[in-house]
């Protein structure tokens, strides 16, 4: 099991949909568990599928018009293990 705890902050103002739509994008990806809280989200499954839907999740984001920075912490173990 591996664990991804990763906050997204997007520069601008307008910051609540793209937060939520990078969140919906990770709840949509096979074999990962999402939770969330007020200051990020936490994804559990095997290492692959962890990576995967980062990988999926990331990529609209990082390609859309306004700046946005991630900060990601990997734990090689799932949510009950810290």
């Amino acid at each position: 099991m591996t664990s991804a705890e990763l906050s997204l902050y997007p520069l601008t103002p307008d910051y609540e949909l793209i937060i939520i739509d990078f969140i919906r994008l990770l709840r949509r990806q096979p074999g990962v568990q999402v939770a969330t809280n007020g200051l990020s989200t936490q994804l559990t499954g095997a290492y692959a599928d962890v990576m995967a839907a980062l990988t999926v999740a990331m990529q609209p984001t990082m390609e859309g018009a306004v700046t946005c920075s991630f900060v990601i912490k990997v734990l090689n173990g799932g949510a009950g293990s810290y």
